[in-house]
């Protein structure tokens, strides 16, 4: 598990919640979540990396993003976007298009929600439909951890622990 500053992540099995504070603006974290900027700091060399990432950033428009593996296998996965609200909150669909091992196809929702603070941003992901699929659940808070001191070593002041 990774430890880094101001990372918190954790789940009930059905829901999860991670949070991070990011010494950046709200606009520029909005930013990394919403353009191809996400392919620069989305995955490491020896986990997988983001890639073909694009989305139609509007309520109904569609995002799609194929992930490649450190051994080089491509993974897509897309959705729909249900809420926007620029450079607050982005509610967005999530499945994979192909058979994850723990969560299969099932569509999950993700909330994403940026708050303006004294040193910058804390964002918060709410990543919900994982009722019955605790081991998926468990998983996708041990990555939304890693994902977000990703954001914090790419747009924050680089103190980022050993993983």
């Amino acid at each position: 598990m990774m430890h880094v500053l101001g990372v918190q992540s954790m789940t009930n099995g059905e829901t999860i919640m991670a949070s991070a504070e990011i010494e950046a603006p709200v606009e520029r974290i909005f930013r990394a979540l919403v353009t191809r900027e996400i392919e620069q700091w989305w995955g490491t060399a020896d986990t997988y990396r983001m890639a073909d990432w694009s989305a139609d950033l509007r309520v109904g428009g569609r995002w799609t993003v194929v992930v490649r593996t450190a051994g080089g296998g491509e993974l897509p996965a897309g959705g729909e976007f249900l809420e926007i609200e620029a450079p607050r909150r982005i509610v967005q669909t999530r499945a994979y298009a192909w058979d994850h091992p723990t969560l299969g196809r099932r569509q999950t929702t993700v909330a994403w929600l940026l708050e303006p603070t004294a040193k910058g941003t804390r964002l918060t992901i709410c990543h919900g439909g994982f009722a019955g699929l605790s081991d998926a659940a468990a998983e996708h808070a041990e990555g939304w951890g890693r994902v977000l001191a990703w954001l914090q070593a790419y747009v924050g002041d680089g103190r980022l622990a050993a993983a």
